[in-house]
């Protein structure tokens, strides 16, 4: 028995480097298949053993909050999913899910929202019945509804108190103007107060994207497909497929450069970040793998900016960057900690001749096929057991619905060539695309 680890280990790394040498980086085979209603199943059996993790992928999320007055929906539901129902009151869900010793908990972004459980083989029938029964029949009184709001409200002080949130939510207040990525999945204070008397609101948002067609079950471990298929079909085939499809406003281009400051009240460190609006994900053009490989080249620990402001200077103690990875056009951002707020104006313009600098001169090739090399094995290797292959694959198919966006993104990684990256920076990383939002606490002396 001792054993067994390393054979699950050897065994992934067969699967592994067997993907490698087919071109593909994901090393499971999986299956994929539609209900009639517009339900897609993502099987994908793995050499662990005894464990099964389950993700159901909605494909909503305060993208999807498109009417006035009515943001913070998407996330308020994943508050109210966890109600109950007549069959699974909220203490038979809970208690179902203790004995079976299952780790269970969800979260929101702006595309998707995602309900994740980790559970023994053995459990699986009574976890998809629970979950196909919360899907379909949630249930709860106006009561347990402002009960859920006031909780969400609580949520948004508390990350009203981290200077860091606030420089999120502005940056998105900033940088879009028509498209619902201008709030995060908070939603807007006014409108999480408004909440409590929306109860039939909430009741009509539920019924819109709670519906087959926007819902995607992945299930991952040890597992027989043809079983997962058929439970199911049994507690899932009958869920009645929706027709509401929301109009998202495009945002339009930005036509020069934005800035927003925040004057924090109490004592904190600076932050800055150093955004410009870029594209959407996208796994057939070269777009985000160049901004990708931008980031780790421009930004990481081990580039020279990093180098020089963090580990010699010391004047910076946070700095890290990140492609945009969205349904819709999105940011690359830049974000810094900064140690003296007099020194920000400085760390901004070298931030922004970094960016110059993968537009104005080809990157060294060597260096780019180092990376290539090195972001595929640390993906592959961050597959090292089921709940984390399961949650790898829910971020792809919140994008494109499918677990060959993995391979396809990867593939289009390996084909990056340092004119991709000068050609993707000179489109997106210009002056007119910038928005930069800084916050600084209390002047030191200043007068109380």
């Amino acid at each position: 028995m001792r054993l067994r680890p390393c054979l699950v280990i050897l065994a992934f790394l067969l699967a592994a480097s067997q993907a490698f040498a087919a071109g593909k980086i994901f090393p499971y085979a999986y299956n994929q298949e539609d209900l009639p209603n517009g339900l897609r199943l993502i099987t994908i059996p793995t050499d662990f053993p005894n464990i099964v993790s389950l993700y159901i992928v909605v494909g909503t999320g305060s993208r999807n909050e498109v009417e006035p007055g009515k943001t913070g929906y998407a996330h308020l539901f994943e508050h109210l999913m966890f109600r109950g129902t007549a069959e699974y009151p909220p203490e038979k869900y809970t208690s179902t899910l203790k004995s079976a010793g299952a780790a269970s908990n969800a979260f929101t972004t702006s595309d998707f929202t995602a309900y994740h459980t980790t559970f023994s083989k053995e459990d699986l029938p009574v976890m998809l019945s629970m979950e196909a029964d919360r899907f379909q029949h949630l249930d709860y009184p106006e009561a347990d509804f402002k009960t859920e709001t006031l909780a969400v409200l609580g949520e948004y002080n508390k990350n009203s108190a981290n200077p860091a949130q606030k420089v999120y939510e502005t940056l998105r207040a900033t940088g879009f103007t028509s498209h619902t990525y201008s709030h995060t999945t908070m939603g807007f204070l006014k409108d999480i107060q408004a909440m409590p008397d929306a109860y039939q609101y909430g009741r009509e948002f539920f019924n819109r994207y709670y519906r087959p067609e926007y819902t995607t079950i992945i299930v991952a471990g040890d597992i027989d497909p043809k079983r997962v298929r058929a439970l199911i079909d049994e507690r899932w085939g009958n869920w009645k497929r929706g027709n509401f499809k929301a109009q998202v406003p495009a945002e339009p281009p930005q036509d020069a450069a934005r800035r927003a400051h925040i004057d924090w009240p109490s004592e904190t460190l600076p932050l800055m970040t150093v955004a410009w609006r870029g594209p959407a994900y996208s796994d057939d053009t070269m777009d985000t793998v160049a901004l990708d490989a931008i980031s780790r080249l421009g930004f990481d620990q081990n580039s020279p900016l990093y180098q020089k402001l963090v580990v010699d200077e010391q004047k910076v103690d946070s700095l890290f960057a990140g492609p945009p990875n969205n349904v819709d056009p999105e940011f690359f951002g830049v974000n810094v900690r900064v140690k003296d707020a007099k020194d920000l104006a400085s760390i901004e313009e070298q931030i922004k001749a970094t960016a110059r600098s993968f537009a104005d001169t080809p990157v060294d090739p060597k260096k780019l096929e180092v990376l290539k090399q090195h972001l595929r094995y640390e993906f592959a290797l961050g597959l090292d057991n089921s709940e984390s292959i399961a949650a790898t694959v829910a971020q792809f198919v919140a994008l494109k619905r499918t677990p060959e966006s993995m391979n396809r993104y990867y593939d289009m990684s390996l084909k990056l060539t340092p004119a991709d990256i000068q050609r993707v920076a000179k489109q997106v990383l210009i002056d007119k695309n910038l928005d930069v939002v800084t916050l600084t606490g209390p002047a030191k002396g200043a007068a109380k």
